[in-house]
């Protein structure tokens, strides 16, 4: 039987490819036709059965795909993407959308051009619990008068063996920069836009930031704090929502998925659904955003950085504070 399932090639064989993959194989929408990464090794030991690349920009000149996922390191987002969206062909990249925010515009203004579809890969937006609190939150009758997002984990269990989370030049900083996106996504999916108002950020010793408290406010008013620590003994990915008339609501984004990172195989299925009805609606699909909230996402990790109040090179939250105390 013929497989009418659009082709979909993976740039970037690295830790977080393996839920892509996983996906995939359960997927009604897409079917693995390429995959590529510069190093050798690697490919040589996907056994996805279907052709390799080393080069991105030749992939998608050969393979001619229906669509890409970009999962390549943050500092190598731009380059692979542009060359994507050149050609035409809708692009899945993994947050951040880019490296700085100069990048995230150029990538945006290019999709919106062509009207070429083009997704920021949060996978947390697909989370069944916060999808759960997203509608209990539309139901409630009553706005939403704060909010708060915890993301805390020990990083170094979650690289992989990829070293360059750890390097800023290469991440585009630390804990804000590569876990901020995901959590201001979920503000912004309750919430609507935001700004940041205050940003107090705790340095290890090599200056990359391990722990951050985050302030934003919506235009109606509402509150939101983000608490991000890369230095956490254990995981907690948690959202509260107070409502207006006193009432809590709260998702725990990690319960009912036992085993290390075993939330992220149902989010990933859901990224590749996202993704297929965004290459279905074609040019009509391309947000005013132009990454489907990724930029807007960058451009809050930015205003944090802006913001980051200064302090000694080793200074962390107070005891408590990734509690929320």
């Amino acid at each position: 039987m013929t497989d009418t399932r659009a082709a979909l090639g993976v740039i970037g064989l690295g830790a977080i490819s393996r839920y892509y993959l996983a996906a995939l194989e359960r997927s009604p929408h897409w079917r693995l036709a390429a995959v590529c990464d510069a190093r050798p090794e690697v490919l040589r030991e996907h056994g996805g059965g279907v052709p390799g690349w080393d080069d991105a920009a030749a992939m998608v000149r050969e393979a001619r795909p229906d669509g890409v996922v970009v999962a390549v390191p943050n500092d190598a987002h731009a380059e692979v993407c542009r060359a994507a969206l050149a050609a035409g062909v809708p692009v899945c990249v993994e947050k951040p959308l880019a490296l700085t925010v100069a990048q995230g515009r150029e990538l945006a203004a290019l999709a919106a051009a062509s009207g070429t579809p083009l997704l920021t890969a949060f996978h947390r937006r697909h989370n069944d619990a916060f999808r759960r609190l997203r509608d209990a939150v539309a139901a409630a009758g009553s706005p939403v008068r704060r909010l708060r997002v915890r993301y805390l984990e020990r990083i170094e269990e979650h690289t992989g063996g990829e070293s360059w989370y750890l390097e800023p030049e290469r991440c585009g900083g630390g804990c804000v920069a590569d876990n901020g996106p995901n959590a201001f996504d979920l503000v912004r999916q309750l919430l609507g836009e935001v700004v940041m108002t205050r940003a107090t950020v705790g340095r290890d010793v090599e200056g990359v930031d391990r722990t951050a408290r985050l302030r934003l406010r919506a235009d109606g008013g509402a509150e939101a704090e983000v608490l991000l620590d890369w230095a956490y003994d254990g995981e907690r990915k948690d959202v509260t929502v107070t409502l207006a008339d006193g009432r809590t609501l709260y998702a725990d984004l990690l319960a009912d998925h036992p085993g290390f990172k075993g939330s992220l195989w149902h989010e990933y299925e859901g990224i590749l659904a996202e993704f297929a009805g965004l290459r279905a609606a074609g040019a009509a699909a391309v947000s005013g955003d132009g990454a489907s909230g990724g930029l807007a996402c960058l451009e809050l990790t930015a205003a944090a950085y802006v913001l980051e109040e200064t302090g000694p090179p080793t200074r962390r939250l107070p005891s408590g504070a990734e509690a929320g105390a």
